[in-house]
């Protein structure tokens, strides 16, 4: 079974990893900072902190898969505020959510993150 930073170290962009490499040379905790940003529903910047942890691969799993299942939380908020705001759904935020459970579900069974692409039927095309 593949380690933790071999199935999604390469999903990060650079540009997190220095930030949370820098954070850290600053006294900053990774754990503390991948859970804060987990709870925000932030897992690219939780995935950052998560590979320069020295942690047991199931932590790191579940830390990540929290950071996708709140952000698929709050874009549902999201959607649904936009909903009631402008009188009309907001599909393509409610796929994404859909997307990000379905990558916390791959992270908790320890399995790559596939984002397929789903098409949405286009009225009148």
């Amino acid at each position: 079974m593949s380690t933790f930073n071999e199935l999604y170290g390469g999903l990060l962009k650079k540009v997190f990893l220095e930030q949370a490499q820098t954070q850290l040379e600053q006294g900053g905790d990774a754990l503390t900072c991948a859970d804060a940003y987990a709870e925000q529903g932030k897992p690219d910047f939780a995935l950052a902190y998560l590979l320069l942890l020295d942690a047991p691969d199931d932590v790191k799993r579940d830390i990540l898969a929290h950071s996708y299942e709140q952000r698929a939380l709050l874009s549902d908020e999201k959607a649904e505020e936009f909903d009631r705001r402008f009188h009309r759904p907001f599909p393509l935020i409610k796929l994404e959510a859909q997307k990000d459970r379905a990558a916390a579900r791959q992270v908790r069974y320890g399995q790559p993150i596939r984002r397929e692409a789903k098409s949405l039927p286009l009225n009148g095309l």
